[in-house]
């Protein structure tokens, strides 16, 4: 369990560090008069710094490495 802790730690880490954040779509409605309805597509962004990625790979690492250490 450890060891799939640490695999998943690593995968995360490294995935923030290639793509730095993510993004979605949110539809909002300006404005509804009768059955005409005025919207818009607003796109937002969530910036994950790198720092965050080195730290989750980093952390992954320690986890495999004395994860083993223990089973042995």
């Amino acid at each position: 369990m450890i060891k799939m802790t640490g695999i998943i730690l690593v995968i995360l880490g490294i995935l923030a560090l290639i793509y730095q954040g993510f993004s979605y779509t949110e539809t909002k409605q300006d404005a509804q008069i009768g059955s005409l309805t005025i919207q818009h597509d607003e796109t937002k962004t969530i910036p994950i710094a790198p720092i965050v990625g080195g730290v989750l790979v980093a952390a992954g690492a320690i986890t495999l490495f004395t994860g083993n250490r223990r089973n042995s």
